[in-house]
């Protein structure tokens, strides 16, 4: 980090100097002159210098030492605090800082996506970082590789957005593989060795992963290590059936083998135990079955002991914890645990198991204090085990669940929203052409003809159609923002009259503000439809619910911590500093089947003719791609809760000063002009008005269906005066022709025109000096276009 020193480190040297000259002067006037009057002016003067010095440091203002620069090694120790591997990339795809967690993942520090997995897995983090720079957070559910199966976390993160925090976690079933793991080979497995029993996790493979001491002693001879070794290698079978280990031949104690299955899957690893069935062995339920379940209070993982009766003899805390259950309040069968529905088929599969079923099965099941997320309950049967017949796992997925439906409902958003961005380019290509032919035809006709108001007319609507794509283009986060520094109160103050009207007499608005609002980074003109669309539905609720009149419509600012977001248990939104906004009605709510589906377009509940469906679609799609996330909240008869989170945007306070608008290019007085004009688009009836709709202003006009025969055209043609092209056309796009005519005529203007925003094609033409005419425009438009890159200096 950047040097903190203090500041009065050097105000006190130089008051220590000033001090002691005062003090040497004061002795030699004393000496020579014999005047203690003179030596106490020289010490009062050196105390006034001191004074001044000191006030002078205080009081002055330090200069800035420049931009903050981060402090990789304090980063690095910070990440190292974590287990999981962590590594940060810069926006060029370099590695930055990495944790050694990482280092020992990935024997080293190979940059992300690049690491040492298979192609698939690389692939999917490739596609994952790209999702990150768009949306600020990616997830990959299992990356295989490495020998183990990892979760992987990508987060978009630096005060200018522009770097990628890489967190790799192992799995659920890994971290427990890796937890059993550890408490075999460690004092705990000391432990169970001293109780007599002999513990190993093994591949599905049959090699050893770990074992305790007492194990490997036995199966040795000696003290050493059985890990990596088959484990079927250390043992031998006797015609009678009986296991014993291979070093102690036929005359050695015969061993019980008990499987514990604790993990799902083919690859999970094996839990094995090891007991010495000796003829002296007390009875079964006494001293081996005390062993059994001594460990299976030991494992961090929930399992429980069913007796042949079907009742339960032990359940360890793990247990308890995943079905919900009180140590006090134990149930007497495990029927008791789940729903109604579930009862019989749990019942059934453990009597099954009781009577001699030797594998295992899983079953989803409903549990009854939690009968709206399924969990896993793996039973098997168990032999050697004293009373207890049947083993039972229960794992808990419900946040598994949770975070799977999250991530579907973000990939079926992304997913509409790129096909909501297809249908408003090409609707917009249609929609330029209608407004070209009725500019056209309007020329020949005046104000009084029969025709002129239907040619109005036309022109009319297909604005109004104009609109709705603007909205389609706005949820799939492809519409062009103008972003400022603002705070949310006044975004609520500037449309508060507004809302008072669009309220009516009937509904009363309620409006407050939180203490310590920090300022945000967004366009204010959509911020204001953002409350304008939420308020309007939520009048619509309040209305629907009492007709007569009457409801209440709650507009409230809070800041919200870090910690709060963890609390809220949003996986998908990252821990940071925001400001919400909550739009809250007194409703009737909306039904849980519907709610995930109310930010899609075109899905409405009202009367048909009475919504588009896009309000909703709209505001999601802003708050997107301002940066910020959404989320609503309803119980049936109580309601409705919006809230907007937008991240904190940390600034200088003076820069919060309202921007001023940019000011309008001047529109060319004349639109005549002169010159060839190479038009290029992809698109009949588009390319057909705007080449009609240029030779009208005096221009000669060459046309093109894409970039090649473009390309082709100039081969065999002199130099045109202008360049108008589609951006987006099959074959070869639009910046890839420039591209190749620029270096024939580095000089020659161009002019863009496309359905997609311009912000959103900005980032992927990388072009200097290129104009830009969205679709759909008019003959007026295409020619005020023209001109003014024509007569641009």
């Amino acid at each position: 980090m950047a040097s903190l020193a203090p500041r009065s480190s050097p105000a006190r040297a130089a008051a220590a100097i000033a001090l002691g000259v005062g003090l040497v002067a004061a002795a030699l006037v004393l000496v020579v002159a014999d005047s203690w009057i003179a030596a106490a002016g020289f010490v009062a003067a050196a105390i006034v210098v001191i004074g001044a010095v000191v006030a002078w440091r205080l009081l002055a203002p330090v200069a800035a030492d420049g931009a903050r620069a981060i402090d990789w090694n304090i980063t690095r120790a910070v990440a190292g605090a974590s287990a999981d591997a962590v590594a940060v990339t810069d926006r060029g795809g370099r590695l930055i800082c990495a944790n050694d967690a990482y280092e020992a993942m990935f024997d080293g520090f190979p940059t992300p996506p690049g690491l040492p997995l298979d192609e698939e897995a690389n692939a999917a983090l490739a596609a994952a970082a790209r999702v990150a720079w768009r949306d600020g957070i990616a997830l990959v559910e299992r990356v295989e590789g490495m020998d183990a199966s990892l979760t992987a976390t990508i987060t978009r993160a630096g005060d200018e957005a522009d770097m990628l925090v890489w967190r790799f976690a192992p799995t659920e079933e890994r971290d427990l593989a890796m937890t059993a793991r550890f408490l075999i080979g460690g004092p705990t497995g000391d432990r169970l060795g001293e109780a007599g029993i002999m513990a190993a996790l093994m591949t599905p493979h049959g090699h050893v992963l770990a074992a305790n001491a007492v194990l490997e002693h036995r199966a040795l001879g000696h003290p050493g290590s059985i890990n990596g070794r088959d484990f079927v290698d250390l043992l031998i079978t006797d015609s009678r059936g009986l296991i014993r280990f291979e070093r102690e031949g036929l005359e050695g104690t015969p061993l019980r083998l008990i499987q514990v299955p604790f993990l799902n899957g083919q690859d999970a690893p094996m839990l094995v135990v090891l007991l010495d069935d000796r003829d002296d062995t007390p009875a079964p339920g006494t001293s081996a079955s005390a062993h059994v379940r001594s460990l299976v209070s030991l494992m961090p993982f929930g399992m429980a002991l069913v007796d042949r009766e079907g009742r339960f003899l032990q359940m360890n805390d793990a247990f308890l914890r995943a079905a919900g259950v009180e140590a006090t309040d134990v149930p007497l069968y495990p029927g008791d645990l789940v729903v109604r529905e579930d009862k019989t088929a749990v019942a059934d599969a453990i009597r099954r198991f009781a009577a001699g079923a030797t594998h295992s099965t899983d079953m989803a099941v409903r549990l009854k204090d939690h009968p709206d997320e399924p969990v896993a309950l793996t039973i098997a049967g168990a032999r050697g085990l004293g009373d207890a017949a049947v083993l039972l796992s229960l794992k808990n997925n419900s946040e598994e669940t949770r975070l799977k439906r999250e991530v579907a409902q973000a990939t079926k958003m992304q997913a509409v929203g790129q096909l909501a961005g297809g249908v408003a380019h090409d609707f917009n290509n249609i929609l330029t052409a209608i407004l070209g032919h009725c500019d056209l035809m309007l020329m020949r006709h005046s104000p009084g003809d029969s025709d002129y108001d239907d040619i109005q007319q036309i022109r009319t609507n297909s604005n109004r159609a104009a609109s709705l794509t603007r909205q389609l283009l706005a949820f799939s986060r492809q519409q062009t923002l103008r972003p400022q520094v603002l705070q949310l109160p006044d975004v609520v103050s500037e449309v508060s009259n507004l809302l008072k009207r669009l309220m009516g007499e009937t509904v009363r608005l309620d409006v407050s503000h939180g203490r310590g609002l920090g300022a945000v980074r967004a366009d204010p003109g959509q911020l204001e439809q953002v409350v304008v669309n939420l308020a309007v539905n939520a009048r619509d609720a309040i209305v629907a619910a009492n007709p007569q009149g009457g409801g209440t419509l709650s507009i409230h600012t809070r800041a919200v911590t870090p910690a709060e977001v963890r609390e809220m248990e949003q996986d998908i939104m990252p821990a940071a500093d925001y400001t919400a906004l909550s739009v809250t009605d007194t409703g009737t709510g909306i039904p849980a089947d519907i709610l995930p589906k109310i930010f899609e377009p075109f899905f409405t509940t009202k009367e048909t003719g009475k919504g588009t469906g896009l309000g909703l679609s709209t505001v999601y799609g802003i708050v997107k791609q301002s940066g910020g996330w959404i989320f609503a909240d309803s119980k049936p008869g109580q309601g409705a809760t919006f809230t907007m989170y937008l991240p904190v945007h940390t600034v200088d306070p003076a820069t919060l000063r309202p921007a001023a608008p940019p000011k309008p290019a001047p529109k060319p007085s004349e639109l005549w002009g002169q010159g060839t004009v190479l038009l290029v688009e992809d698109e009949d009836m588009v390319r057909a008005v705007a080449e009609r709709a240029l030779t009208r202003q005096g221009y000669t006009v060459w046309t093109a269906e894409n970039g090649e025969v473009a390309l082709e055209l100039l081969r065999v043609s002199d130099r045109p005066d202008l360049l108008i092209s589609d951006v987006v056309m099959p074959t070869m796009d639009g910046p890839t022709m420039v591209r190749h005519v620029r270096e024939r005529y580095p000089d020659l203007p161009v002019l863009f025109m496309s359905g997609y925003a311009e912000e959103q094609l900005r980032r992927s033409i990388d072009l200097d000096n290129v104009a830009f005419l969205p679709k759909p425009f008019s003959v007026q438009q295409l020619a005020e276009a023209a001109r003014e890159v024509l007569t641009r200096p």
